[in-house]
């Protein structure tokens, strides 16, 4: 079972973002819409005492573009050497 973690766990959601949409482009999500898929994830529970707001999201959304930079992709991108 996983442990669960609320809106300040940044690192640890991007992470969870990534390996649970790794098909989803980060970018192209909006804040309600990622708002959602974080309230999905397995573990997550909302903390009154640190409701979320647009620069939680911002910050998530960072995480989890960090985290799919770092991991290795097969798309197009070895076409460009």
């Amino acid at each position: 079972m996983n442990d669960p973690f609320t809106w300040l766990d940044i690192d640890f959601i991007g992470e969870l973002l990534a390996e649970h949409h790794p098909d989803r482009d980060p970018l192209r999500i909006g804040f309600v819409d990622l708002k959602k898929l974080v309230m999905a994830l397995p573990g997550f529970f909302e903390d009154p005492k640190h409701p979320c707001n647009e620069k939680i999201l911002e910050h998530i959304q960072a995480a989890w573009i960090e985290e799919r930079s770092d991991t290795p992709r097969s798309d197009d991108d070895e076409d460009d050497e």
